[in-house]
């Protein structure tokens, strides 16, 4: 059964520690890193939505939120914003293009801990918190927009002061980030073996 919640994947980073855009790194037999994150999400969720600044860099079909243009930041936060522009849903599941071993388990218990009155329900992997890998609703627009207006992108800090649950787990593997060249490696190698 596939969730209704929307799905956004987040693949608008500048990518600067990478050295090179991570959303079109190819992995596994998939041509870019993008593809392959949308084929095992669309087993999870109806829709999936990719937030970019611009669709023009990626030649496959899918359903893009481009960044609004009125700014030149590259923070998940201009992402938030344009989200609920273009979406009409309450509330959104969101995940890194950069975390691809995220498995149905920890969105599972992600959403299963989600509750109405929660203005966002988010991961934490031993003890450290991961605002890219979670549940936002649509009682955060306001505060996302004011800190776009701030430049101030600090997820955290958001979350911190909302009504924000957090679910814990353990296992480290499907909060992998390919940040740098050498994570982009040992993700390689951990899907080969």
């Amino acid at each position: 059964m596939l969730f209704d919640i929307p799905c956004i994947i987040f693949a608008g980073g500048k990518s600067s520690r990478m050295g090179e855009d991570k959303a079109l790194l190819p992995f596994g037999s998939f041509d870019t890193l993008v593809e392959f994150q949308l084929h095992n999400l669309k087993k999870i969720f109806k829709n999936i939505y990719i937030s970019c600044k611009e669709k023009s860099k990626f030649n496959f079909e899918a359903t893009f939120i481009e960044d609004i243009k009125t700014s030149s930041t590259y923070a998940p936060t201009l992402g938030f914003v344009s989200a609920y522009e273009y979406l009409e849903s309450d509330k959104f599941f969101v995940i890194s293009v950069d975390t691809p071993f995220i498995t149905l388990f920890v969105i599972k218990e992600l959403l299963s801990a989600d509750k109405d009155t929660n203005d966002a329900t988010i991961a934490k992997l031993n003890g450290s918190i991961q605002p890219m890998c979670g549940i936002y609703h649509r009682s955060l627009e306001k505060k996302f927009s004011q800190m776009l207006q701030d430049d101030n992108h600090k997820l955290g800090l958001l979350l911190k002061n909302s009504n924000t649950d957090y679910v814990e787990f353990k296992e480290e593997k499907p909060f992998l980030n390919l940040n740098h060249p050498h994570e982009y490696q040992e993700a390689l190698n951990i899907l080969n073996s």
